[in-house]
Parts: C-alpha cells; sequence; structure tokens
C-alpha cells in the first residue's frame, strides 16, 4: 500500500472513526425509537421531520465548508481571518433563520401535518441552526489538526443525546408506574416522539455552548472581498449539496403527501427505520471524507496525485463492497435491531445500499471539479440526480410504495455518478482501474446472488454458508490488493514468524 493510502488510511481513522462511532450509536437510537414508539407510524413522524433538518443543514452551510478548506489551504497565514469571515457569514445566516423559523412556526406545522404541534417546528429550527454554525468549528478542528478535540466533541453529543433520549422513552415512562408522582411535574405519557425533539436541542445547545472556546480563536476582521470570494466558490456547493441530500432524503419528504392516510404514515415509518439499517455505508462514506477533503486539498499539486485519488477510489469501492455484503449476507441476525413489524421492508435494503455506494463514488469522483474550481458543475449533476428521484417518487410512489422511493434513489444516484465520471474525465482525466472495480462488482453480485439461494429451516447453518461467501471476498481481496505485509503491527507479527 503506497505511504498516501497509508496516511490517507490514518486521517479516516483519526478524524473519521470517531464520526463512525458517533453515527453508529445515532444509528442504534433507530432500536430505541421502533421499540419505543407505539408503532410505525409514529416513526413515521421522525423520519419525516429529520428529513426537513437534514437538508436544511446543508442549505445553512451553503457549501463554507469546503470553501474554508479551500481559501485557508490558498493562505494559511491568514486561516484565522478566513475562519472569522465564515464563521460572521454562517452565524448571520442561521440566526436569521432560527428567527423566522420561530415567528412562522404556526404556519409551517400546518402545511407539515402537524398543527397540533407547532413546538416540533420551533425546536426542530433551533436545533438546525445552532447545528449548522457549529459546522464551522468542527471544519476548523479538522483544519488545525486536533483530532482528539473533534472525537471528544462529536463523542460528547451523542452520548448526551442518548442518556436523554433513554431517560425520557424508557426511565421516565417506568418512573410513570412505580413513582409517578416524581415525575409528573415535567413529564407527560402521551408526548412520545416531542421527547425526541427536546433530546435534540438539549445536546445541540450545549455543544455549541461548549465549542465557544475555538470559536473565539478566529478573527472576526470582516472582509467583504474574501467573503464574496469565498461565496463565488461555495454557492455552487449548496446547490450541489441541497441536491445531493434532497436524493437522499426527497422521498421522506414527500411521501406522506403521495401516500397519505395511516398506510402513508406506517409505510413511511417502515422506510425510514430499513433506510437507516442502511446508513452504514454512509457511515464510512462520511468517515472518508473527512479525511479525503483535506488530503485531496493538500496533494493536488503533487505529481503522482492523479495516482493516489486511483488508488483511494479503489480502496473505498473495495471496502464498500465488503460493507454492502456484511449488511446483506447478516440481514438475518440485523433484522433484530427493529421489531417485527418492520420486516416487511428489509427486501428494499440491498437497493438502497447500492445508492449509497453510487453516491460515496460520487464524492470520490467530485474531486476534479473542487480541484478546477468548476463546482457548478457538481451543481447541475445533482439538480439532475433530484430530477429524477422526484419525478420517480411522483410516478412510482402512488402504486408501489417504498419501492417506487428505493429504485428512483438508484437510478437517480447512478446518473449522477457517470456524468461526474464521464465529465471529469475530460476536464481532469484519472485513470482509475475500471477492469479491477468491474472486477470486484461482478463478484459481490455473484456472491449476493447465490445468498439469496440459502434458506435452510437452521439460522446457524444459513449464517455459516454465509460467512462462507464473505470469506471468498475477503480472501480474494487480501491475494489481490491488500498484501498482509503491508498490515501496520500484523507485519511486524509476520516478521517474527519469517
Amino acid at each position: 500500500m503506497a505511504k498516501e493510502m497509508k496516511s490517507l488510511a490514518k486521517d479516516t481513522v483519526i478524524y473519521g472513526g470517531t464520526n463512525i462511532a458517533a453515527k453508529f450509536v445515532s444509528w442504534m437510537l433507530v432500536v430505541l425509537y421502533t421499540y419505543t414508539l407505539p408503532n410505525p407510524a409514529e416513526y413515521g413522524v421522525v423520519t419525516h421531520l429529520y428529513a426537513w433538518t437534514s437538508i436544511l443543514i446543508v442549505a445553512l452551510t451553503y457549501g463554507m465548508e469546503t470553501g474554508f478548506f479551500r481559501f485557508a489551504n490558498k493562505d494559511t497565514a491568514n486561516a484565522k481571518k478566513v475562519y472569522g469571515n465564515t464563521l460572521i457569514s454562517i452565524g448571520f445566516t442561521s440566526l436569521l433563520f432560527a428567527i423566522i423559523i420561530i415567528i412562522f412556526q404556526h404556519p409551517i406545522a400546518n402545511t407539515l401535518g402537524y398543527r397540533n404541534h407547532p413546538e416540533y417546528i420551533w425546536m426542530l429550527g433551533l436545533s438546525v441552526a445552532m447545528d449548522a454554525f457549529s459546522c464551522i468549528p468542527f471544519v476548523y478542528l479538522r483544519f488545525i489538526k486536533r483530532p482528539y478535540v473533534f472525537a471528544g466533541m462529536k463523542l460528547l453529543y451523542v452520548g448526551l443525546s442518548v442518556v436523554l433520549n433513554v431517560f425520557f422513552l424508557v426511565l421516565c415512562p417506568f418512573l410513570m408506574k412505580i413513582a409517578p408522582s416524581s415525575i409528573s411535574w415535567f413529564y407527560r405519557p402521551d408526548y412520545g416522539v416531542g421527547y425526541i425533539f427536546i433530546s435534540n436541542i438539549i445536546s445541540t445547545t450545549l455543544q455549541t455552548l461548549i465549542l465557544s472556546k475555538y470559536i473565539f480563536e478566529a478573527e472576526f476582521k470582516f472582509d467583504s472581498k474574501l467573503l464574496k470570494q469565498m461565496l463565488k466558490y461555495s454557492y455552487p456547493l449548496l446547490f450541489l449539496g441541497i441536491a445531493g441530500i434532497a436524493n437522499q432524503n426527497l422521498d421522506k419528504m414527500i411521501f406522506p403527501f403521495l401516500q397519505v392516510g395511516s398506510k402513508g404514515g406506517n409505510d413511511l415509518g417502515i422506510y425510514g427505520a430499513v433506510s437507516k439499517l442502511a446508513l452504514v455505508i454512509m457511515m464510512f462514506t462520511q468517515a472518508f471524507r473527512f479525511a479525503y477533503e483535506p488530503f485531496v486539498f493538500a496533494k493536488h499539486k503533487d505529481e503522482n496525485s492523479s495516482q493516489t485519488y486511483s488508488e483511494a477510489m479503489k480502496y473505498f469501492v473495495i471496502l464498500s463492497f465488503l460493507i454492502f455484503l456484511g449488511m446483506v449476507l447478516y440481514m438475518d441476525i440485523i433484522k433484530y435491531l427493529v421489531p417485527s413489524e418492520y420486516w416487511v421492508g428489509l427486501k428494499v435494503v440491498p437497493i438502497i445500499l447500492f445508492s449509497f455506494i453510487f453516491q460515496g463514488i460520487y464524492f470520490n469522483l467530485s474531486i476534479w471539479y473542487k480541484l478546477k474550481d468548476k463546482n457548478h458543475y457538481g451543481a447541475w449533476f445533482a439538480a439532475i440526480g433530484t430530477i429524477i428521484v422526484f419525478v420517480g417518487n411522483i410516478i412510482f410512489v402512488p402504486k408501489y410504495s417504498y419501492w417506487g422511493s428505493a429504485w428512483s434513489a438508484f437510478v437517480g444516484y447512478l446518473v449522477v455518478m457517470l456524468l461526474s465520471y464521464f465529465f471529469g474525465q475530460k476536464f481532469m482525466p484519472i485513470n482509475y482501474n475500471l477492469k479491477k472495480l468491474g472486477t470486484y462488482l461482478a463478484l459481490t453480485l455473484v456472491l449476493f446472488g447465490i445468498s439469496t439461494f440459502i434458506e435452510t429451516r437452521y439460522l446457524i447453518v444459513n449464517l455459516a454458508l454465509k460467512t462462507v461467501l464473505m470469506a471468498v471476498f475477503i480472501v480474494f481481496f487480501i491475494k489481490r490488493d491488500l498484501p498482509l505485509k503491508d498490515i501496520p503491527v500484523l507485519n511486524r507479527f509476520l516478521k517474527k514468524q519469517a
């Protein structure tokens, strides 16, 4: 494994490993929600509103995370000035957003179908505003290489969120049975989903306050010229980011309007839960991104940078396929993370997983327009993907429910990935090893196909046979692209045995 790949792998573990751990704990909250909320329709409320928050956070950061890296690396001597101007911009727009949400919480709640709970809207609105603002200090921590602080902040937020969710959804109902007077002064047994949003706003507020130490490291010297340049660079990433997250969440945002009534809410809850199970690949992609983005901007002037990017793509794709197989081959165990009433939706998980793989590959391919300052191409690609997802949902969801959503996302991500590849080869040719990647794709599909025929009466036999299939992929990977002598720690052990 090349030296650059070892460095990238190390950074991925440091910066992204913690993010994976944090995301994993958040992912496990799905188990808590699906087992404590009374029915899938209740979880559908969480799925619907959090789909909106995800796109709002992207809108409120409007590409300035990447813009900060770009301009801070251009002029490292003035990095704190870049940081300060980024905070000023994001802080102003986040505050404005929060004020608007508070003022218009009732009409927004009426539009989204939550007339009786306008407080859901203002709680999520304030959380989104603080999350968007907090994104910039986290980017700054990555820039100044403070991985342990970054990790601690992420884990603190997740830990607090878990504690609060468990308190409201598990401990409080228990106390209401044995000692109701101890909590009846603040706890409402029928509030349910609302306590998820309360937990979120408390956790977000404390995280923002703790980050204040690093916020004040910025040089708050407003520079309109600098900010204008940053916005010009970043604004295409706004459309790119919105379109990208819309491809992932648009189906959940419009689902209640396409499948109305109790069936629509129930199906949305099922689809939201099984989609969360598939987010393992998204966790890996995000962890990789935390290390890869600063790595790309730092290495792009090197003579062998194209080869480095090609190698990074290869390992990303292979590991994504490995995660895919790990999910689909062991679904007989993973399915117990959600109650049995959700299992009817598990068959769409492979489709969702491949959609996320396409999205991850697209992120890797996106380096060409970020380095060539052609971000508008990314915005156009993502917009095309969004249109495909939107139209696909409009046409197919009323008849096929979440199957229409899953396939629409699959096609949308596939098209965006292919567009970015072909245009990228025109403006910044990179010799990706398509033959090798195709071989791994074929192997993955063959192993998955074989696994679908393994259906004995005994769970242990099924798992044993599927483990053999997983072993085939791992051995192939080690033989072809991951020599054991290149793995840290293990290489020293092998030398001793030689």
